[in-house]
């Protein structure tokens, strides 16, 4: 089904006349997203459910980002910190998140242009019409989004003429289990079960030294898990780490020489050699069930090429990644893939089971669109459970809604997305084009 529409919807209706654009979420595509429109003299605001500004990014601080700081900021962002005293960081640099947070997003959501409308510590419980469910079509285009707010336990709502939802998902970790499904006695294990990026030489130091850590997921948060890990173990004895992965081979993290974001390279090379130097234990193929308690900690349980498989641990480190929060969106006329649950037409372009190299092709309204006029969910959220975001992707997502949005529709549609190569892809999909089954190809094949 397309969505592409021959006539955009209206954002000038008199029933929309001095609203603003509502932006879920002030992390740094939510940012860039009201620093381009403001720059196209449309008035935003922006509603961030933490006490400030990046709150998921402050969460995993303490981690290196692979990407460096030239694809890191975003161009309407810079222009308006240019009008402040900021200075921009050294282009090739690999900041950490902290550094991220307090050397681009606080000094951008400290500006005078942002700063007053940004409403902190407002939670968008859930996003509708005025006066409308998502049943009822006649003047739904004309009529103004209703955003139901949860602060600090207050609820309120208020209006909008358009919404772009930037909220991420760094809140809604998936399950630990291969089916998807929730853990049978989750709340007995909880004590035992980590949110991904764990603070592992810092804060949560303890938690870990001189236990049997067990790390599950394929993804570049396992392996700075697993890196940070191997280090605390030549520190405190005892310390003993275990890759579980549910694929044949951990090729996707390995990389290649040929990664065009070298930081990126360096932590799948990184990985491998503690693989094959013992440090970390690998269990490829491995189906978890469920986790459930022991006398001394808990046990993943599952199955390994067909066979049962117990796996014990003290601690169980989840970093099989993410999914979209939807809850909130029940109300609005949304259309996600069946599968990763992104927006429609951008679900083919980022789906792992046909790709998973990184490469992605320029999109922007044209496939971030929805049957709820208006509406757009961009960043690390429109991705739905797909791996692979990278920042430069939200911030030219958002570029082509905020030309959407200021009626600028030629511009929102010619759209220009160049991403580093990580020079490899791996594929579920029949060997073709040089493409390895579960494996390394020679070369970016999905380029």
């Amino acid at each position: 089904m397309s969505l592409t529409l021959s006539v955009p919807p209206r954002t000038d209706a008199p029933t929309l006349a001095g609203l603003p654009v509502a932006v879920i979420g002030a992390g740094p595509v939510g940012l860039a997203a009201a620093a381009r429109l403001l720059e196209r003299g449309v008035d935003v605001a922006i509603y961030e459910a933490g006490p400030s500004a990046a709150t998921a990014v402050r969460a995993w601080g303490h981690t290196r980002l692979f990407t460096p700081w030239e694809h890191l900021v975003d161009p309407a962002a810079a222009r308006l910190l240019d009008t402040t005293d900021w200075e921009a960081p050294a282009a090739k640099k690999l900041p950490y998140g902290a550094d991220f947070v307090r050397d681009y997003l606080e000094p951008l959501a400290a500006t005078p242009e942002l700063s007053g409308r940004i409403r902190y510590g407002h939670r968008v419980a859930a996003v509708s019409r005025q006066g409308m469910d998502r049943t009822r079509s006649t003047g739904r285009a004309e009529t103004p989004f209703l955003l139901h707010l949860d602060h600090h336990g207050e609820v309120r709502d208020e209006l909008a003429r358009a919404v772009i939802d930037t909220s991420g998902t760094y809140t809604t970790p998936n399950t630990l289990t291969s089916s998807g499904v929730g853990l049978s006695h989750s709340d007995d294990v909880a004590g035992s079960i980590s949110h991904a990026l764990p603070d592992v030489l810092g804060r949560d130091r303890d938690r870990f030294a001189g236990r049997h850590t067990v790390v599950v997921g394929a993804g570049h948060s396992a392996a700075n898990t697993l890196i940070k890990l191997a280090a605390l173990a030549k520190e405190a004895p005892g310390t003993t780490i275990t890759w579980a992965i549910r694929s044949s081979t951990p090729a996707r993290v390995y990389g290649s020489a040929a990664d065009q974001l070298e930081g990126r390279g360096d932590l799948g090379s990184a990985v491998r050699d503690l693989v094959r130097a013992g440090p970390i234990a690998l269990v490829d193929r491995f189906e978890v069930d469920d986790v459930t308690k022991t006398a001394d900690g808990v046990q993943l349980v599952g199955r390994r090429r067909g066979e049962p498989l117990t796996v014990a641990a003290d601690v169980v480190v989840n970093a099989t990644g993410f999914r979209p929060d939807l809850d909130m969106l029940r109300e609005v006329r949304v259309s996600l893939d069946e599968i990763v649950e992104a927006p429609r037409q951008l679900a083919p372009l980022i789906d792992p089971n046909l790709h998973s190299c990184g490469t992605v092709y320029p999109h922007g309204v044209a496939e971030l669109g929805h049957p709820e006029p208006n509406f757009y969910i961009a960043g690390m959220k429109s991705y739905g459970r797909a791996p692979t975001f990278l920042l430069l992707t939200g911030y030219e997502q958002v570029r082509s809604i905020a030309d959407e949005l200021a009626g600028n529709h030629e511009a929102a549609r010619i759209v220009q997305l160049e991403l580093p190569d990580t020079g490899v892809c791996s594929t579920n999909l029949p060997d073709a084009s040089g493409c390895a089954v579960d494996g390394a190809a020679a070369g970016g094949c999905c380029s």
